[in-house]
């Protein structure tokens, strides 16, 4: 695959081709890219981190796309410039994006002032691309004042996206029952907001009333995170668009508050210390993968190990002692 190598004038300009270019560059995975990624990368880190940043996760079916949409829209409209990383589920047989979050984000597709990127999860923890970290620094450096990254939401962990953000934003379906609590519990904890969608019609509301009762609840057990800010629960409709404005005044009130504070500075220091861990583990993992010798013996290692040959530690220690671990 050949990139063009993108301008960095052009980027800081707010140029939509230099964006897309830059972050098609970090994405690769050939060896001279990821050296002119960390180049542009170091150029570009100075020029970001004013931006606010909000995580949107929720269950499939909750309507994630449909309220990023009708937030964006509104954000636009106040005079934001919004990004959406709208990581998409993996195809195991492409590794392709499923589901074309930018067709379901109709409003914001033909935004001039909205930049959309479809990432493929790749099989990553919390249905967070490998490189959205990445991404979120360029669009910053491009002049996006919000950035909005949309997981998965299909269960895993997701501590990856609250270590990518500075707010926490949960979606919740009215009236889901109790299948969903093995993942409610976890996402409490991390949650800066709760909303209830889909509070439609007058039958809607009712049951997103009685939902956000029960969370407001459940929240009064947990512990917040900070002492600063205790995780409020409202109803919305990214339908309707109704709630979306206490939504996104709620989101400004806790970056005043932790801002105040300097708890969002903290955490952004945590996560930097985080995401250089993230890279050394990638680099493990290139080690793995980009040798023919390594990938030689990984594949012996796995037979015999497949074949009840040599125990699962032993092959462990047969590969990281090949790669000096």
């Amino acid at each position: 695959m050949t990139v063009p190598a993108p301008d960095l004038a052009r980027l800081l300009s707010g140029n939509r081709a230099a964006l897309a270019r830059a972050i098609t560059l970090v994405e690769s995975k050939r060896a001279d890219h990821r050296a002119a990624a960390r180049e542009l990368l170091d150029a570009a880190l100075p020029h970001a981190g004013k931006a606010v940043r909000v995580g949107i996760t929720g269950v499939p079916g909750v309507g994630k796309s449909t309220t990023i949409d009708a937030l964006g829209a509104a954000l636009t409209a106040r005079g934001h410039k919004v990004a959406v990383l709208a990581v998409d589920p993996s195809s195991s047989r492409t590794g392709g994006s499923i589901l074309g979050d930018k067709t379901r984000m109709a409003r914001l597709a033909v935004d001039p002032n909205a930049f959309i990127r479809p990432s493929p999860s790749s099989g990553t923890l919390g249905g967070v691309a490998a490189k959205t970290r990445e991404t979120m620094i360029l669009c910053e450096a491009a002049g996006f004042d919000v950035v909005l990254v949309e997981t998965v939401g299909v269960g895993q962990s997701e501590t990856a996206v609250a270590d990518l953000t500075d707010f926490f934003l949960v979606l919740m379906l009215p009236g889901a029952g109790d299948e969903l609590q093995g993942i409610k519990k976890g996402i409490l904890e991390l949650a800066d907001m709760i909303a209830v969608n889909k509070a439609d019609g007058e039958e809607g509301m009712r049951r997103a009333m009685a939902a956000a009762a029960e969370y407001r609840a459940a929240l009064h057990i947990l512990t917040p995170a900070s002492a600063t800010w205790s995780p409020p629960v409202t109803t919305i409709s990214g339908l309707a668009g109704q709630g979306l404005d206490t939504l996104w005044e709620a989101i400004l009130d806790h970056r005043r508050k932790l801002t105040a504070t300097g708890e969002i500075a903290a955490k952004r220091r945590e996560q930097d210390v985080k995401w250089m861990w993230a890279l050394v583990h990638e680099r493990l993992h290139q080690r793995l993968t980009g040798s023919a010798e390594v990938r030689k013996t990984t594949a012996e290692a796995e037979r015999r190990v497949a074949a009840g040959e040599r125990s699962p530690a032993a092959g462990a220690d047969l590969i990281a002692e090949l790669i000096g671990l």
